[in-house]
Formats: C-alpha cells, sequence, structure tokens
C-alpha cells in the first residue's frame, strides 16, 4: 500500500484493527502483511485476496482474524493459521455475521519468544500519566495478556508521563515488578493450556478425531517445548523497555482521539528475529462504551 492508502485506510474507523495496523505501518513501526475482506464482498474477491497474498509472502498457510467496529466479549477468537484450502468457508462465515475478514501472514503462536502488552494511561488529558509494559516469555502469546486472564511474569511501571512532550524516561522512573514464583509459574501454565485446548488446538484442527483433549488428559511432555522450561524474561524487558516508551509515545501523538485516558498496543518477538505489533486499542471503545470517535 502507499502511503496516501495507508492515511486513507488509518482514517477509516469502521474496521479498527485493520486501521490502526495501517496506522502502526504508517509510523514505521513492524506489522506482518495482511489484506482486509469487507463483510460484503463476493466468494471470488474473498478467494482473490487469500491467493494473492498467500503469493506475495510465499506461504501455504495464512492467518485468520475478523474485525468490524465495536465488539462483543463472544466474538470470534482469530490468531490461528490455517492452509489455503481451509480459509474460505471459515473467513465467509465471518462475512455472513457481518464481520471484517483480515487475512495476514502466518505465525506460530507456540514458538514466540516474548509477547508483550503496553498500555498508556492517564486521567485526562493535559494530565500525567503512566506507562505500564506486561511480559510473557516463551510459550506464550499476547492474546493470554489481552483476554486470557493471565497474569505477567514481569511489570514494568514508568509514572508521571506527561503524554504531551516526550521527555525519556531514566533508569531511575522505572519500577520493575517479578511474579515467577513456582505456585505463580504453575497457574501461569495451566491456564495457558486451557486456552491452547479451548481455543487454539481445536479451532486449528490439531485436536485429531477421538476423545475430547481436556488438560488433565494432555501429558506435560505434549506442552509446547517453551512452557515446560522455567524462563526470566526481565533482562529481556529492561533492555527494551525504553524503545517500547518511545514507540508508545509515536502512538499516542498519532491517536486521533486526542481525548484517550488508556490507549494499548501488542507486539511479540515472533523467534525468528522479527518482532511486530498487532494493533492499538482505545479503552473507550473496545466494548462500546464510547459511541464514536472524538477528535
Amino acid at each position: 500500500m502507499t502511503s496516501d492508502q495507508l492515511t486513507r485506510a488509518a482514517g477509516d474507523h469502521r474496521w479498527p484493527k485493520w486501521s490502526t495496523m495501517c496506522l502502526l505501518r504508517l509510523l514505521g513501526l513492524p506489522v506482518l502483511n495482511a489484506c482486509l475482506v469487507q463483510p460484503h464482498w463476493s466468494t471470488a474477491e474473498l478467494c482473490v485476496a487469500i491467493e494473492s497474498l498467500a503469493a506475495s509472502a510465499g506461504v501455504t498457510r495464512l492467518m485468520l482474524r475478523s474485525d468490524g467496529g465495536v465488539e462483543t466479549r463472544q466474538y470470534y477468537r482469530g490468531g490461528n493459521s490455517f492452509p489455503l484450502n481451509e480459509l474460505e468457508p471459515r473467513a465467509a462465515a465471518l462475512q455472513q455475521a457481518g464481520r471484517a475478514v483480515l487475512l495476514l501472514e502466518p505465525t506460530n503462536r507456540l514458538t514466540n519468544r516474548l509477547s508483550v502488552l503496553l498500555r498508556m494511561e492517564r486521567p485526562a488529558r493535559g494530565q500525567p500519566g503512566r506507562f505500564v509494559v506486561e511480559a510473557l516469555g516463551p510459550g506464550y502469546d499476547v492474546g493470554d495478556l489481552t483476554r486470557g486472564g493471565i497474569s505477567p511474569q514481569v511489570t514494568a511501571v514508568v509514572e508521571g508521563v506527561d503524554w504531551s512532550r516526550y521527555d525519556k524516561p531514566s533508569w531511575g522512573d522505572l519500577k520493575i515488578r517479578r511474579d515467577l514464583a513456582p505456585t505463580a509459574e504453575h497457574t501461569r501454565r495451566l491456564r495457558r493450556l486451557e486456552r491452547l485446548v479451548a481455543y487454539e488446538l481445536l479451532d486449528d484442527n490439531l485436536a485429531t478425531a477421538g476423545p475430547r483433549i481436556t488438560v488433565e488428559s494432555w501429558p506435560p511432555t505434549c506442552a509446547p517445548l517453551d512452557l515446560r522450561r522455567s524462563c526470566d524474561p526481565t533482562l529481556t524487558v529492561v533492555r527494551r523497555v525504553r524503545s517500547w516508551f518511545e514507540d508508545a509515545f509515536i502512538i499516542a501523538s498519532a491517536k486521533p482521539n486526542r481525548d484517550w485516558t488508556c490507549l494499548a498496543t501488542s507486539l511479540s518477538d515472533l523467534g525468528c528475529g522479527r518482532t511486530v505489533y498487532w494493533d492499538v486499542i482505545d479503552g473507550a471503545y473496545k466494548y462500546g462504551i464510547g459511541t464514536g470517535h472524538r477528535r
């Protein structure tokens, strides 16, 4: 997409995930290659989009997400990658439900090296706020932080942030909290496995025919390898937190809603020398709390 095309797409708030992905791209932040298929597009147009993106990325699988304004808490939990021949019926079902389809380069959410949620908070425009980083190490994905109810292993906080004027935080401004006790790690892994069974393995057709997979029946040796290793991501978080602050400040400065009180974005270290941002969430509009975009 050209800069003008990205600018127009970033201003189209009918599709929040897509528009903020385009905004992130405009800001020079890394995102997955993707395309949007609107709900009213035909099957032929959907198939062309699938084939074109797959050919452009040189892949035989694509990730499936959905988009479309205000979301309910029961909306389709996308993010899995499927073979091309399985995409069309799944995407068409989302279109029939009135959702736009987001097709993206495939990733393996089982092999992420780091999953991070960045929050920019303030009580009101012009008032000092704070910057919060929540991170999980290998074996997790950003969905565990954003909707999985899994507590972060490491949290970093910078208080007293003036989001209207850039001021790089010093190391003394950084407060780190670690939650790596054995009981916390056990609870975290169990919850991750529950999510894998409920939303990812079954949706991704990894659960073969036969008895339904449950966490209790799943041998620990079958869990994702990285989930069975003890890993402390603290050092990685500390090394990167100030660069993440710069990214967060740029995102907050570019947000059309100038009266925001809580913004969030997430990123994944995919484990192949590549880190990508996903989208940007304005807390006032995620589940319909607000009624429109103020400027």
